[in-house]
């Protein structure tokens, strides 16, 4: 017969499992690291948007060769979604394109956060969707991650909703009254009208899924409202945080599958290639005129041998490598700094930025928290530097140096929440639509 099971070896797993239950409950994980993707990505899309900003007519707009009729016809065969397509007239066009500039500008300095990621979103899907044989690897990254963020935290840290929810805190502490929050509940009403318009007007794509999301977020972010006024600190609020909690932690995973399949997948469709067996597949991109945009240093790269084979067996070598290193810390952090130098080289040999920043945003994933905290102190001592040799006059409020993020502290009962929970998840909560 078998031994039945030790009573003290049962109680170990249970008290494991209620410590990973509470790990991933209790707090927003990767606060940092969630930041520098959402800091990544939003810059990426926004320095890509400016960039094209005066061939956006040809790209996605009423010159394009894709005309607006062809992407009605392909988004209605693919269920696809892109408000462009709701109008053909230029004004509309620009409306969207100016949006989608100014939700990736707010996105990057965490101002409503929640409101702006899914503004951020929509965007990004109505651009690309709109001329879909316009983009490249990066686009189909950045496509993805954008429908991430929304279900993300990403604005725990190095953010205004961060910074606003530390001095809400501080003034709660002092006894005195919150700010009274008006943006969030101007923006929650406004929204919530073009959403049902959208909606009744079958304008939101062909799939199920993104009519449900869109109204979810609407209608929690006016839960989130209602209990952080309410009842702060009772337990419908310590249920919000736990699931979004949860929710953030969830996809926090997916971004990581995601970023191990994207190399996983190009490492060993480049073994299968003889170029890449033979070690001679990088020569070929540094002598194509499209892919120079230095043309003198993609020669001297070039014209060595050795250079080129260590590289093209070093790339393939990395990139099937990585996935399975992701449990050794120092193996995965070589191998990191090795994939982002070699994105910083695709940026600067291939004059493919925007891909490049993409994939490094993405990478942000997995960097060590201590370095982003570093990175981060490092910032703000420049920073404070930088104000404190400005004129008096023109030195922000406060004396110039950089906003604390103190550690969240329970919001003051009567206010209607901050846009993002500060760092580890104790408080914050969200505003009607931050």
């Amino acid at each position: 017969m078998t031994a039945a099971p030790r009573p003290d070896r049962i109680a170990d797993a249970g008290t494991a499992l209620a410590r990973g239950l509470q790990r991933i409950t209790a707090s927003a994980l990767g606060p940092y690291q969630s930041a520098v993707i959402r800091i990544g990505f939003s810059a990426t899309y926004l320095f890509f948007l400016l960039r094209e900003l005066p061939h956006r007519h040809e790209l996605y707009g009423p010159d394009s060769p894709w005309h607006w009729d062809l992407a009605r016809q392909l988004t209605a065969g693919n269920d696809a979604f892109s408000v462009l397509l709701w109008s053909d007239s230029a004004l509309w066009f620009e409306t969207v394109y100016a949006l989608t500039l100014l939700s990736a500008a707010a996105l990057l300095l965490g101002w409503r956060t929640r409101t702006m990621s899914v503004l951020f979103m929509v965007g990004v899907l109505s651009v690309q969707n709109r001329s879909v044989f316009m983009g490249d690897g990066g686009d189909n990254v950045i496509h993805l991650m954008a429908i991430y963020l929304v279900l993300t935290r990403c604005a725990q840290v190095w953010s205004l909703d961060a910074r606003r929810a530390a001095r809400d805190a501080e003034r709660g502490a002092l006894g005195l009254p919150p700010r009274r929050d008006i943006a969030g509940p101007v923006l929650w009403a406004v929204l919530g009208p073009v959403l049902l318009g959208a909606t009744l007007m079958d304008g939101l794509g062909g799939t199920w899924w993104l009519p449900v999301l869109l109204w979810l977020l609407w209608l929690s972010a006016a839960a989130w409202w209602a209990v952080n006024r309410h009842a702060p600190y009772g337990q419908p609020r310590a249920l919000l945080d736990v699931l979004a909690n949860l929710l953030h932690n969830a996809t926090l995973v997916v971004i990581m599958v995601e970023v191990c399949l994207i190399y996983a997948t190009a490492g060993w469709y480049k073994i299968q290639g003889s170029r890449w067996q033979d070690g001679t597949a990088l020569y070929y991109p540094l002598k194509l005129d499209y892919f120079t945009p230095w043309p003198a240093l993609s020669d001297v790269l070039a014209s060595s041998g050795l250079m080129v084979m260590v590289l093209t067996y070093a790339t393939v070598i990395v990139q099937v490598a990585f996935p399975f290193t992701l449990f050794n810390r120092r193996i995965k952090n070589v191998l990191l700094v090795i994939m982002i130098g070699e994105h910083a080289g695709i940026a600067l040999l291939l004059g493919l930025p925007f891909f490049s920043m993409a994939m490094i945003a993405a990478d942000a994933v997995f960097l060590p928290t201590a370095f982003l905290v570093w990175l981060g102190g490092r910032a703000a001592l420049g920073r404070q530097r930088l104000l404190g040799r400005l004129p008096r006059r023109w030195r922000p409020t406060g004396g110039g140096g950089p906003p604390e993020v103190p550690t969240a502290r329970p919001v003051p009962e009567g206010r209607g929440g901050t846009g993002e929970a500060p760092p580890h998840g104790g408080g914050g909560g969200h505003t009607l639509v931050g």
